[in-house]
């Protein structure tokens, strides 16, 4: 699975726009933007969905799950959610 999140920092770290990623993947970028556009997890066909992680894969990101180990190195970011505020 894939958070709309996920794709707009994989976007950001290979420094390619929305365009770019639809032409890598074969989709159009209309589907690129809804993807980006939707709340938490990106939904759509798997077929479309795998296009665009292998796209992704292949340009070197790695999409990392909730509470999954990244072993294979390399830079890279993860959200984690934040410590609680004290007054």
């Amino acid at each position: 699975m894939m958070t709309a999140a996920q794709l707009r920092a994989a976007r950001a770290l290979l420094g390619i726009d929305q365009k770019t990623l639809a032409e890598m993947a074969g989709v159009s970028l209309p589907t690129i933007q809804r993807m980006e556009a939707s709340d938490g997890t990106v939904r759509g066909i798997v077929e479309t969905l795998t296009r665009v992680i292998e796209a992704l894969n292949e340009a070197g990101v790695e999409l990392i799950g909730d509470n999954a180990r990244s072993d294979a190195g390399g830079r890279g970011v993860r959200l984690r959610q934040p410590a609680p505020k004290t007054d």
